[in-house]
């Protein structure tokens, strides 16, 4: 049966992916970001895949325009029974290169826009005692990298948040479930618009897979919410794994090579727009839809082994074990290294 489906972020990136695959559902999907340009076409790619949606500019720091936003998708839909939290903005930059404004902005949506959707999804979930919450997470929430100091902190703090909430459900018994999707590098349109001071345009740390992967996935954490938390590419799990056995070690490695990796060979254009305030899809004659994709197609898996194993639990130990090795032989490089 058809469901009634909120997502932030909805305008770009996984949250666009997300939204087509649960329009193929045939879901009522509410989609919610601050462009109206892109929350737009994102409404034209759910109607063309046999859903419904409702477009909804909202900001998710603002929790009073978030909680008008949900009351609008329960009016239009009724009951929200999935809700995706992905909204977030970031900048790369060293931390002391951020100003105290930029890095609250970033933590006000990055972080508290999560802790606003997950409390207005709970207010309206719990007392009808169902409904699943799926927050789309990064391996960034476990291994922090140098130049995306709050954006890591973002992320870090929703698994320490998620965590908490999830044994509040336990204990109230609860049938509502919470769930993370952690992400690997994924080509989205973040690195076209994000508040950048590298002297070189800013990359996903290869490997980079594309958003649909990303969405697959978080399709799949809806329809199976039980579990604690998935993760998406053998890459995630190395990294995760690795950060557990040698800490130290991935430390100085990124330290050495993670300037580097995160930037392009083209020069920056110091007057690049950026939507750390404002979206840049615009409206107008200035109106631009940036869609689901980044700039990296090209070097851009559109599949992943692990993802698909991870849901496959025959399949899961051998993506495991693999992951467990693919991690080991990491180590084993960066200590002769």
């Amino acid at each position: 049966m058809s469901q009634t489906v909120l997502i932030t972020g909805a305008s770009g990136g996984i949250g666009r992916a997300a939204a087509r695959e649960f329009a193929r559902r045939g879901d009522r999907i509410g989609l919610l970001a601050r462009g109206r340009t892109g929350l737009d076409a994102a409404a034209g790619d759910v109607h063309e895949l046999g859903g419904q949606a409702l477009v909804v500019p909202a900001d998710v720091a603002d929790h009073e325009a978030l909680h008008a936003a949900a009351d609008r998708v329960e009016e239009a839909f009724g009951p929200i029974d999935v809700w995706v939290n992905t909204a977030f903005t970031s900048v790369f930059a060293p931390f002391t290169e951020i100003t105290p404004e930029e890095f609250t902005r970033v933590t006000e949506v990055s972080y508290l826009g999560y802790v606003n959707g997950t409390r207005e999804a709970l207010s309206r979930m719990t007392p009808r005692d169902r409904g699943t919450i799926v927050q789309v997470g990064s391996a960034l929430g476990e291994r922090s990298i140098p130049l995306q100091s709050a954006y890591c902190g973002a992320k870090h703090a929703i698994n320490g948040f998620t965590s908490s909430v999830r044994t509040e459900l336990m204990h109230l018994k609860s049938a509502v479930r919470i769930t993370v999707v952690q992400m690997p590098a994924v080509n989205t349109p973040q690195f076209s618009w994000v508040l950048s001071r590298l002297p070189r345009r800013p990359q996903p740390v290869p490997p980079i897979y594309q958003p649909e992967v990303a969405a697959r996935a978080v399709l799949y954490a809806a329809e199976h919410p039980a579990r604690k938390q998935f993760y998406v590419g053998a890459s995630t799990v190395a990294t995760i794994l690795g950060n557990k056995v040698a800490a130290g070690l991935l430390d100085r490695y990124l330290a050495r090579t993670g300037y580097a990796a995160q930037q392009t060979g083209e020069r920056s254009d110091p007057e690049q727009p950026d939507n750390l305030w404002e979206p840049l899809d615009g409206q107008g004659e200035h109106a631009r839809d940036f869609g689901a994709h980044g700039a990296f197609d090209d070097r851009s898996h559109t599949r992943s082994p692990q993802a698909r194993a991870a849901r496959h639990p025959a399949l899961l130990l051998g993506a495991t074990a693999a992951a467990g090795v693919a991690a080991a032989a990491g180590i084993s490089r960066l200590r002769r290294s």
